[in-house]
């Protein structure tokens, strides 16, 4: 195996530190060609499907890969806009204000560039340019509130290999989670407040998180817990009694057991048992998407109002509000602490390591 070296590698180079966000990805564009390609990567992750290989494939590409982006070309169709997939010009404000924040406090030694795990810019393009630039650690920092092996481990994965490949392997450090951070949890409940400020409350508010098969629970996911951490901390940060909130999950996919309840069943049922309105926030999400544009704002809500409901509606998700950037910041520094400021011992290994006799002459 050959081992990927930096072309742009010199000792006179002053080392820099790259933080990444990544989030899960989006199409090129709102075609049936473009969301084939998207699809097929997406769903080929075993991360994202664990069931045997050669089913799966055979299911994929007979079936699914046949029938599904035409469907998913329309969606992503009633969601897009001039500026592109909203989760991709998200991620990038969400970019552009964290890189200023960092570089204001640190420094342009800190690299601050974003990724998607599926489509571009891709983690393994994003993370060649890191080092090439000449980042020698790094901070990776999924926008993913609640672990799952669906999503946060899958980009872990991606990130590992491309390390794999590499001679010269960066300080790493990897953000697993933060779903009960407490600057994630106000920022959601200022949000949601905020909103209420301006329309004035539901009679429930509904806390939708994405799903996951079941199974991935029993298997020893944490992503059920986490959700549910979520859910009861922001219930408590709004000051509402857990009778006026419903945690549920959405966007299932095939015939096993998801996790539940399911949101748009949920929705379909309230209005039978009194509730005439209601309000969606969706924790999971740290920027609005297919899911919560089309999926919650638009799909659920004509499932809650054919049902008898009267009035639904749709909180943004956090996306690149200040609060955000503040918790993205405190994340990503927390983590650049002591590199960027060294301890008194790794400056002392640090000049004699520029005594030795093996050190590169300047």
């Amino acid at each position: 195996m050959a081992f990927k070296g930096l072309d742009s590698f010199s000792h006179q180079q002053k080392d820099k530190v790259g933080v990444v966000i990544t989030n899960l990805g989006t199409p090129d564009a709102p075609t049936t060609p473009a969301l084939r390609t998207y699809l097929k990567q997406f769903l080929s992750d075993p991360r994202v499907v664990e069931i045997p290989r050669l089913v799966w494939l055979m299911i994929l590409h007979g079936i699914i890969l046949r029938v599904r982006p035409k469907k998913s070309a329309h969606a992503y169709k009633s969601v897009w806009t001039e500026r592109g997939s909203p989760l991709l010009w998200h991620t990038q404000d969400q970019t552009t204000a964290l890189r200023d924040r960092l570089q204001k406090s640190w420094g342009e030694e800190v690299i601050v560039e974003y990724a998607m795990r599926y489509g571009n810019p891709s983690i393994d393009s994003v993370v060649d340019s890191m080092l090439e630039a000449g980042a020698r650690k790094l901070v990776v920092l999924p926008l993913y509130p609640q672990y799952s092996g669906s999503t946060t481990g899958s980009t872990f994965d991606a990130l590992a290999l491309n390390l794999k490949s590499r001679r010269w392997i960066p300080e790493l450090r990897f953000v697993s989670s933060y779903h009960d951070h407490p600057l994630y949890i106000k920022a959601m409940a200022d949000k949601i407040k905020a909103y209420w400020q301006e329309h004035g409350k539901a009679e429930m508010l509904m806390l939708s998180f994405h799903g996951v098969p079941k199974r991935y629970l029993e298997m020893g996911d944490p992503y059920y817990c986490h959700c549910h951490v979520t859910a009861r901390l922001l219930t408590e940060a709004l000051e509402l009694d857990q009778s006026k909130v419903i945690t549920s999950f959405q966007s299932r996919f095939g015939k096993a057991e998801w996790l539940q309840p399911y949101t748009d069943q949920t929705l379909k049922s309230l209005p039978a048992k009194g509730v005439k309105s209601i309000q969606v926030f969706c924790p999971g999400f740290a920027a609005d998407c297919l899911e919560t544009l089309e999926e919650i704002a638009i799909e659920n809500r004509d499932y809650f109002i054919e049902a008898g409901g009267s009035e639904y509606n749709y909180i943004p998700a956090l996306n690149s509000d200040e609060a955000h950037i503040d918790l993205l910041q405190a994340i990503a520094e927390s983590n650049l602490q002591d590199w960027k400021h060294p301890t008194p011992d790794y400056q002392a290994r640090e000049q004699r390591y520029k005594r030795s006799p093996l050190a590169p002459k300047s």
